[in-house]
């Protein structure tokens, strides 16, 4: 039963293309995903072919659009992901490259209007080492680390030193240039459609971070760094087809996942202590790791695949997860009882026909939690 409303307040349209002096028409791709910048000012937009390009809208009181960034990828953007410190933006392209995008606006102009430090951005960067489609870009919460991943089966894990990130630079390599691959993980056995970083709290090897990555092979990884080296601590399995996207809650402690299957999966990390306490016969694990058990599934959260699943932000005020589908549907589910070990959840609000094709991605605005963006296959991006 429903009773939260989600009503559409702006539709985010691609400007109208010219054709002679008498006709206009509008772009036809796919909008693929949409990310707000960590403070909430800055919306960013990649499409498909045959509109390959990067669509940055301001907002968040009345949305308009900034910038549009092409002429780098050749073939259509699947993925973009903010840095989470300066005004940086990462892509990943089915043209096998990942392009790193920086605000170049000189903010001594004092002739530029009060939009113009977001306008102007350039491709400073273009990283290349995966073997085709790159799937899925995400930075971890400091701006240091990147992770990309693609239908080549493989994960990246790149070292970052911008100027804005917490990373020092290390004057002996200053020459090889701002990114450096510092992993490539091997583990699944088909696409990897979905990444994203989380704290190891001192449960995963000897380093601060993980990486989880789900997979057309039906599983999630988990991936962790002792003495240097990142290696798979963990593989998750609950879902029976592809999974198509994970996302953490706030704290890292709890995963939600959407599947091929229609299913929606919430996961727990449990430490090394509970698990030896709980689960004294899960074998294949390191003693000194935790774990990873669903502790919840939505088996039929939506009427067809589960494309993208949503976690807020603990600033956002709320838990609920926001997921998008090919059903043409978004839906919110909230949590009303139960314990982590045995969560219970119910649906909140649901929109049918949400978009006029697939829902590619929702995501909740990292500020304000009464605001969710969806894109959608019709090539729009809705704000809820």
């Amino acid at each position: 039963v429903s009773t939260k409303s989600l009503a559409c307040v702006q539709t985010l349209s691609p400007p109208l293309t010219k054709w002679g002096d008498s006709f206009s028409f509008a772009s036809d791709a796919p909008a693929w995903q949409c990310c707000f910048s960590r403070d909430g000012s800055l919306l960013a937009v990649c499409y498909g072919a045959p509109d390959i390009c990067i669509r940055i809208w301001q907002g968040p009181e009345e949305w308009s659009l900034l910038a549009t960034l092409s002429g780098v990828h050749t073939r259509s953007i699947r993925s973009i992901a903010f840095c989470p410190v300066g005004r940086i933006l990462a892509s990943a392209s089915f043209d096998g490259t990942v392009g790193i995008w920086e605000c170049t606006h000189d903010s001594r102009d004092a002739n530029e209007d009060i939009n113009g430090p977001f306008r102007n951005w350039e491709c400073t960067a273009q990283l290349e080492g995966h073997e085709n489609e790159v799937k899925c870009v995400t930075w971890n919460d400091t701006g240091t680390l990147l992770g990309t991943c693609g239908r080549d089966k493989s994960v990246w894990i790149w070292e970052c030193f911008l100027s804005a990130s917490l990373m020092p630079r290390d004057p002996e390599t200053a020459d090889q240039g701002e990114f450096d691959c510092i992993a490539v993980l091997h583990g699944h056995e088909g696409d990897v459609k979905s990444i994203c970083f989380a704290p190891s709290h001192d449960q995963w090897g000897d380093g601060d971070e993980i990486l989880l990555s789900a997979s057309y092979d039906d599983t999630i990884k988990c991936w962790a760094e002792d003495a240097g080296e990142w290696y798979c601590a963990a593989t998750l399995s609950a879902h029976a087809s592809t999974v198509w996207s994970i996302a953490t809650t706030p704290g890292g402690v709890r995963l939600v996942s959407g599947s091929d299957d229609q299913s929606i999966a919430v996961w727990k990390c449990y430490t090394a202590r509970e698990k030896a306490k709980l689960f004294p016969n899960d074998q294949g694990a390191s003693a000194k790791n935790g774990c990873w058990k669903c502790v919840g599934q939505l088996p039929d959260a939506h009427a067809s695949v589960v494309f993208s699943v949503a976690c807020p932000t603990a600033r956002a005020g709320h838990g609920r997860i926001a997921s998008g589908g090919g059903d043409n549907c978004i839906q919110i589910y909230r949590e009303v009882g139960g314990t982590s070990d045995k969560p219970i959840f119910t649906l909140d609000a649901v929109v049918n026909s949400a978009h006029e094709g697939d829902v590619h991605c929702v995501t909740w605005h990292p500020l304000r939690g009464r605001i969710l963006a969806s894109a959608g296959g019709d090539g729009l991006v809705k704000i809820w």
